[in-house]
C-alpha cells in the first residue's frame, strides 16, 4: 500500500513491476498542472523513460500511442491536455541549448518531463518534483519522490485518494479523469479488470466572504460544504428505491467518495437532442421521489447525522441576486443603481411570499440532462439515475420540475416542455388526488422565472470569476426560458420590468 507520507522532504514508493510504474503515472496526472516541471532521474535502465511513457499515455488518454525516446532530438511534445512536452537531455550539449529547444515557453504553457536533469542547471532548479529511479535490491524499481511545497499538497491528495483504492481492494486500479464542470469537485473513473468506478473527489469549501448578516454565499444558499450531504442522499434515495450511485467506500474527512458507476447512457440523443421519453419518464420518477422523500434528517452508515435544510426565502433572495450582481453589469455596460434594485426587490418580493405557500418537498436542485444517467436494464422510476444531489433541501417541488422541463444545456421546445410538465401533474394527481394543478403552474412559473434570472447571471459569474467562458453559450437560451416563464400572469409585474429593461421582450 502507498503511504501518505508525514513530511514531504523525500519519500519512497516500491515499484516491484511495470503495471506499479503505470499506477504511479495515473497517481502523478491526477496532481500534474501546466508550469509543473518533473525532473526523472536514474542510471540507465532505471525506469525513466518508462515513467514518462505512461504518464504521456494516460494524459492522451491512448494506452497504444507511440513515445518514443527524445535521445536525439532532445524534445517531443504531445498536444494532450494540458499539452506535455518530453525532454531528453543526455546527448544536450550546453546549458545554452536548452533555451534553443524551447524549454521556457514548454514549462510555461505545459508539463515538462526532463530525463538527464544532471546535464542542465536550469532543468534541475526548474523542477518543482523530482523523482530518483533506480533498480531495487529486491526486484522492481524504487522511486524517491521529492516535491516543492507547491506540488506537495497536490500529491498527498492523491495517495490518499490511492490508499482508499487499496483499502477497497483495488489495488491494481487505473485511475482516469474526467473533464471539469461548474463546480469545484473533481471525478475519476476507477478501472481494475473488469470492474468499473467512480471516483468523487470534493473536499471540504473554504469559507467565502461574508454577504449577509454574518454568512456567506454559500451558507445563505445552503450548497453542501462536503461530501456528507451527497453521502446521506445517496443512501437515502437507494433505501427508498431510487437508483442512486451507492456508495462503496469513503474517506469522508478527506472529501473522497467511491461511488458505483451508473454507465454513460443519457437522457438526450448523440447530436444532444432531447428524447421526450426519457425527460417524460424523468418527470414521473420525480414526482414519485417528491412524494415518497419526507425524512427530515438522515443518519448514514458512516456515522454522521445530516439535517436537511430549507429552501428558504433568504435562500431563494440570493440566487436572484445574481442576475444584478454579474449579468445587469456585462449586458449595461455598468452596476445596477440604488433605484433599479429597489425595483427589483419590490417585483420579487410576492413572488417570493407566495413560494412560502407552494406545494413542499423534497428537491434536488440540479435535476436536469447532465445529471440523469438512463439506466435501460432496470424498470419503473429505477430507470431514472439520480446524480448530483449534495445541495439536496426542503422547497417548492416545481423548482426541481422548472430544472427539467427547462434544461439549461438542452432546447426544449414549448411543446416539449408541456409534455414533460403534464407527465408530472399526471403521476402527482395519481399519487395524491388534491394535487392542484393550476396552482402548481403558478409555483412552477415563478420558480421558473427565478431559476433563470440565476442562471444569468451564475454563467457569466463562472466567466469572470472562475476562468470557464463555455457557459456563456448557454444564455440565449435561458433568456428565451426566462420569456416563457414571465408570461404566466403570475409574473406579469416581474414581466413589466424586465421587459422595460430589456432582458425580454415587451407585451404586445
Amino acid at each position: 500500500m502507498t503511504t501518505v507520507p508525514d513530511t514531504f522532504d523525500a519519500f519512497t514508493i516500491h515499484l516491484p513491476d511495470e503495471a506499479a510504474t503505470e499506477r504511479l503515472a495515473t497517481d502523478l496526472i491526477a496532481v500534474l498542472r501546466t508550469g509543473d516541471v518533473v525532473a526523472l532521474s536514474g542510471d540507465l535502465g532505471a525506469g525513466k523513460s518508462t515513467l514518462a511513457r505512461f504518464i504521456i499515455r494516460h494524459l492522451a488518454q491512448d494506452p497504444h500511442l507511440e513515445v518514443p525516446s527524445p535521445t536525439y532530438t532532445l524534445v517531443q511534445t504531445y498536444e494532450t491536455l494540458p499539452k506535455v512536452s518530453h525532454f531528453d537531455l543526455y546527448r544536450l550539449g550546453e546549458d545554452s541549448e536548452l533555451e534553443e529547444l524551447g524549454f521556457d515557453e514548454a514549462a510555461e504553457t505545459g508539463i515538462v518531463l526532463v530525463e538527464w536533469p544532471e546535464r542542465a542547471e536550469q532543468a534541475r532548479t526548474d523542477a518543482n518534483l523530482t523523482i530518483e529511479l533506480s533498480i531495487a535490491k529486491s526486484g522492481g524499481r524504487d522511486a524517491v519522490l521529492r516535491p516543492a511545497p507547491e506540488i506537495a499538497l497536490r500529491l498527498a491528495h492523491s495517495l490518499r485518494i490511492r490508499n482508499l483504492l487499496n483499502e477497497a481492494g483495488l489495488e491494481g486500479a487505473k485511475r482516469m479523469p474526467f473533464p471539469a464542470d461548474a463546480s469545484s469537485r473533481r471525478y475519476e473513473r476507477v478501472e481494475c479488470g473488469e470492474a468499473s468506478l467512480i471516483l468523487m473527489d470534493s473536499p471540504a469549501l473554504p469559507r467565502g466572504p461574508v454577504v449577509s448578516a454574518g454568512r456567506t454565499y454559500a451558507q445563505i444558499a445552503h450548497i453542501a460544504q462536503d461530501v456528507r450531504p451527497f453521502i446521506a442522499m445517496a443512501e437515502e434515495l437507494e433505501r427508498l428505491g431510487f437508483t442512486a450511485p451507492t456508495v462503496e467506500t469513503a474517506n469522508v474527512d478527506a472529501g473522497l467518495v467511491l461511488l458505483r458507476d451508473l454507465g454513460q447512457d443519457v437522457i438526450v440523443s448523440n447530436d444532444g437532442t432531447p428524447i421526450a421519453e426519457r425527460f417524460c419518464a424523468s418527470a414521473r420518477a420525480l414526482a414519485a421521489l417528491h412524494q415518497a422523500f419526507t425524512a427530515p434528517a438522515i443518519t448514514s452508515k458512516y456515522g454522521f447525522a445530516w439535517e436537511i435544510p430549507e429552501f428558504d426565502r433568504p435562500a431563494l433572495a440570493i440566487e436572484v441576486e445574481l442576475l444584478p450582481e454579474w449579468y445587469w453589469p456585462r449586458q449595461n455596460g455598468t452596476e445596477m443603481d440604488e433605484r433599479q434594485r429597489a425595483r427589483y426587490h419590490t417585483a420579487w418580493t410576492p413572488l417570493l411570499q407566495r413560494l412560502e405557500e407552494a406545494r413542499r418537498g423534497i428537491i434536488l436542485r440540479d435535476f436536469h440532462s447532465p445529471n440523469i444517467l438512463w439506466q435501460a436494464d432496470s424498470s419503473g422510476h429505477r430507470k431514472v439515475g439520480l446524480l448530483d444531489f449534495q445541495d439536496a433541501m426542503y422547497g417548492p417541488v416545481a423548482y426541481d420540475l422548472a430544472s427539467l422541463a427547462q434544461d439549461a444545456r438542452v432546447d426544449i421546445s414549448p411543446e416539449l416542455e408541456d409534455q414533460i410538465f403534464q407527465a408530472y401533474v399526471q403521476e402527482a394527481i395519481g399519487l395524491d388526488p388534491d394535487f392542484d394543478e393550476m396552482s402548481f403552474a403558478a409555483d412552477y412559473a415563478i420558480v421558473a422565472a427565478q431559476r433563470a434570472s440565476k442562471l444569468l447571471g451564475l454563467f457569466v459569474r463562472l466567466h469572470e470569476r472562475d476562468g470557464k467562458p463555455q457557459y456563456l453559450r448557454h444564455i440565449p437560451r435561458i433568456q428565451s426560458y426566462l420569456a416563457r416563464s414571465v408570461a404566466h400572469p403570475v409574473n406579469i409585474a416581474l414581466k413589466d420590468l424586465y421587459a422595460e429593461w430589456g432582458l425580454v421582450a415587451a407585451r404586445n
